[in-house]
């Protein structure tokens, strides 16, 4: 069993991008990190360059978040549902349901299946706990090609505030941040390993790094405990919308 220390935090999809980013301001700022995703050689080398644990989790499974669950001991203090991703471009005409599936699954189904199977553990926490719902302005918006993903992001903000309802009085902050393009491997999952079409997302402007949200995850979660931000929207100056972005500024490294 995992044993608990001072504050505990964990944080799913943490293999790479936002998730390691946010593990590795979470540790600096004194937390111990239990690092969840399926990519476990690289989770354990980051848990040991953060003094983290590494967990296998497979939010899709029900079994591999059950398991998780079983193996971390005591009460959480923040949860951070990061796992989840977009998949191709596809119109509505040229529906393709496997990938809708697949982001569903993980985007939507993932986070309700891992905090339900941490709920007993964040509510608990002695000073309280707070969840953090990585989203996307895709929540907000929407745009040609985006449909699966969009409604994925769109059911995320409906849980977020569903769980700041359901929780009213239960010393659970909910907080989702919702992130415009950070420059990270979505866009090469999202094009099934195409790193053409996926450096061309970024192309001409100046993307946000996955160490931005990382900061707002800790700013939000260091706030005293009776505060509680809803909903923090990031973009890169370069973007206004989800399609509408300003690329004059030639090769951004």
């Amino acid at each position: 069993m995992v044993e608990q220390q001072i504050k505990t935090a964990v944080v799913t999809g943490a293999s790479s991008g936002i998730g390691e980013a946010v593990a590795r301001r979470l540790a600096a700022d004194g937390y111990s990190v239990i690092l969840g995703a399926r990519r476990l050689d690289r989770l354990q080398a980051l848990a040991q360059e953060i003094g983290g644990i590494a967990l296998f989790l497979d939010v899709t499974d029900s079994t591999s978040v059950a398991r998780f669950s079983h193996q971390i001991d005591g009460d959480l203090d923040v949860l951070v549902n990061n796992a989840g991703g977009a998949l191709g471009l596809e119109s509505i005409a040229e529906f393709d349901e496997e990938k809708w599936f697949s982001m569903y699954q993980s985007n939507v189904l993932g986070l309700v299946r891992v905090t339900h199977a941490l709920w007993p553990k964040l509510g608990q926490a002695r000073n309280g706990a707070h969840v953090i719902n990585i989203g996307s302005i895709a929540g907000i918006e929407t745009y040609v090609g985006g449909a699966g993903y969009t409604a994925c992001k769109h059911a995320v903000r409906a849980i977020s505030e569903t769980m700041r309802l359901e929780w009213l009085g239960k010393r659970i902050r909910v907080t989702e941040i919702d992130p415009g393009l950070v420059e990270t491997e979505f866009s090469l999952v999202r094009f099934s390993g195409d790193k053409t079409r996926a450096s061309a997302v970024y192309a001409g402007m100046q993307p946000l790094r996955a160490e931005d949200i990382a900061e707002s995850v800790s700013w939000v979660v260091g706030l005293p405990a009776h505060v509680n931000v809803d909903q923090l929207i990031i973009k890169p100056t370069d973007q206004a919308r989800m399609d509408l972005v300003y690329r004059g500024r030639g090769n951004v490294s």
